[in-house]
């Protein structure tokens, strides 16, 4: 029945939730039906779950999120197990292992580590389980964390090499406006790639369960794109979604890159993914337009400006000149010598550092484009 062998599909904190911030334990059941249905027609599945503070929020006695990091962590930690044992039970009713999976940015940030998660979810997978990750919120720091789940469920389909990606909202895919201020908005079915005009139309979080709006779907889609992994952002909640996204029916918005479109390797996901950026870089309007039309490096003369403190051979957020951010990369200098020679023309740079010190801040082999 299903057109795909692997799928990993990411719950938001907003479908997974009612009205009143509860487990939706019916709305869980109803998922586990369709990857159990799934797992019987062949495709291995993946979940990645928001939910685990919405949860703890519930068991903890909390009508409204917590604005301290300690009382946030003690929520997931008192929701995680909720959360995991409600998909696990309603699995297990149909024959079908779960195993909880936990990450940080921390875990995945060297090279190592970034391989050992891979092989711990693949032997799950080889095994009939379905993996249920989530950040492992009771630990993360600012610092390490991936900041929403839909970058997670990202990372998790480039780990896993997943034939399809599915970011499950509370919306019903991407418009060309905003549907709740523009009843004329439409939506838009396809995407081949994700550029300015589209970034544009993304939003902010819009409920007070979920931590990532449209920005940072977007964002997952254009690395998944870079992945060569097709991606579906739609309404988590129509029912038999799963089924129908998985054998290929028209439904959200569906990214998927234009046939012979070149591909990212791994070494560049893992930039992009899993690594820690030290740092950010601002590039001006052209420098802009070459990163994201013709696929660049980052030349010192286009960066405007640069923030953080980072080594040569860190990796650095890049910022459009509108402030989005539009990839990560390795930069080429450290911070002290960027805000040497931002705005400087290599020739110049040459001439004045030695034609050694001539690089670009940033080089397209050492780029991933988000």
């Amino acid at each position: 029945m299903a057109a795909v062998g692997l799928v990993v599909v990411k719950i938001g904190s907003s479908t997974l939730v009612d009205a009143e911030g509860r487990l939706d334990r019916g709305f869980i059941r109803s998922l586990c039906d369709q990857v159990s249905e799934l797992v019987s027609g062949g495709t291995r599945v993946v979940i990645v779950s928001s939910g685990a503070a919405a949860a703890g929020r519930e068991v903890l006695g909390f009508s409204e999120r917590p604005s301290d990091l300690a009382t946030l962590q003690a929520c997931a930690s008192a929701g995680q197990a909720r959360l995991t044992q409600a998909y696990a039970d309603v699995l297990a009713e149909r024959g079908i292992p779960c195993g909880q999976v936990l990450l940080t940015r921390r875990d995945v940030m060297d090279r190592d580590g970034y391989l050992n998660a891979r092989t711990t979810l693949t032997r799950l997978i080889e095994l009939g389980a379905v993996p249920v990750v989530n950040e492992n919120d009771t630990v993360s720091t600012a610092e390490f964390a991936f900041g929403d789940n839909d970058m997670l469920g990202a990372l998790v389909s480039a780990l896993v090499g997943a034939d399809l990606y599915l970011i499950c909202s509370d919306v019903d895919g991407l418009y060309t406006a905003n549907p709740q201020e523009d009843p004329s908005a439409t939506l838009i079915p396809r995407v081949q790639e994700v550029d300015q005009r589209l970034s544009a139309l993304a939003g902010g979080a819009g409920t007070s369960f979920g931590t990532g709006g449209m920005s940072s779907k977007l964002r997952a889609a254009r690395a998944m794109l870079a992945a060569g992994i097709p991606t579906v952002i739609c309404r988590g909640r129509r029912p038999d979604v799963l089924l129908e996204v998985a054998r290929g029916e028209s439904v959200g918005t569906r990214f998927e890159a234009r046939p012979g479109a070149a591909h990212e390797g791994g070494r560049k996901l893992w930039i992009g993914l899993a690594e820690v950026p030290r740092g950010t870089i601002t590039l001006d309007e052209g420098a802009t337009r070459a990163v994201l039309e013709r696929g660049a490096s980052i030349l010192p003369v286009g960066v405007v400006s640069s923030s953080g403190s980072f080594q040569c051979g860190d990796v650095v957020s890049v910022r459009s000149s509108s402030g989005d951010v539009i990839g990560r990369g390795v930069a080429r200098y450290s911070s002290e010598d960027m805000a040497r020679v931002r705005g400087i023309k290599l020739d110049v740079i040459a001439r004045f550092l030695g034609a050694e010190r001539a690089q670009p801040a940033v080089h397209r082999d050492d780029l991933l484009v988000l």
